[in-house]
């Protein structure tokens, strides 16, 4: 039997918890308690593990420490969020900024296998509503949309501008390119943008993967109550 270490990061209110896993960009759990958030961090760090290919086995524990916590006015309970990692502002060794873009292109890749895997790209059996963003996407056609138009603006708040273009690949890959133009892309600086929130590069990567994540995982649940598990992809092991 072995250890899995996961470091945890933390925002909260009096609505819910939010956490990350800091050594897996992307892992998250949800909660309305904390100790209801920590414990699915077992089945989701051996989930992202099946997810990228990460050797561990069914009796391996996660034992999960809380790193960094903090207080949020933010709607947590709807994933909206703006904490930076103390270990997002540190520099990127190019290894390691490699290893990080593959993540993020085979994330945003499997959303486009799931995705296309399912028959009826405008179907939903979810009840209209709103949240902090406006409307919240009900059918695959929606979420895939709104996961994809999110790239110029993570982008954009290190200082990167580009146009979206349709496809969830080909964007994210322009957007990793119009990254790496800059000479001085892995120093990893911390900027301010949108509503004096702090960003990085490494926060962009890691959202990446998360945002896509949080939609992936509806869109499936969706799709498998209609259309059966045999029927819809799930590269991403929910």
């Amino acid at each position: 039997m072995g250890l899995i270490r996961n470091n945890i990061v933390v925002e909260y209110n009096d609505k819910g918890y939010l956490m990350y896993a800091e050594s897996f960009p992307g892992a998250y759990t949800r909660g309305r308690e904390r100790e209801e958030a920590l414990s699915k961090f077992p089945a989701e760090i051996k989930r992202y593990c099946r997810w990228t290919g990460i050797d561990y086995a069914e009796t391996d524990v996660v034992e999960s420490v809380v790193v960094q916590s903090k207080e949020s006015n933010l709607e947590i309970h709807e994933a909206d969020s703006d904490i930076i990692f103390l270990s997002e502002q540190d520099p990127l060794l190019v290894e390691e900024y490699e290893l990080i873009k593959k993540l993020v292109l085979k994330s945003a890749h499997d959303f486009q296998l799931l995705y296309d895997s399912i028959p009826v790209k405008t179907y939903t059996s979810l009840p209209k509503r709103k949240s902090f963003y406006g409307a919240v996407p009900i059918t695959p056609e929606e979420m895939y949309e709104h996961t994809n138009g999110v790239t110029n603006y993570y982008a954009g708040e290190i200082g990167v501008k580009i146009d979206n273009i349709d496809l969830i690949y080909q964007n994210r890959m322009q957007a990793l390119k119009a990254i790496e133009e800059a000479d001085d892309f892995l120093q990893n600086k911390t900027l301010h943008g949108n509503y004096g929130e702090q960003w990085s590069l490494r926060k962009v990567l890691r959202r990446f993967i998360w945002h896509d994540h949080i939609h992936a995982k509806g869109m499936y649940r969706m799709a498998v109550k209609r259309w059966g598990d045999s029927e819809i992809e799930n590269p991403y092991y929910f």
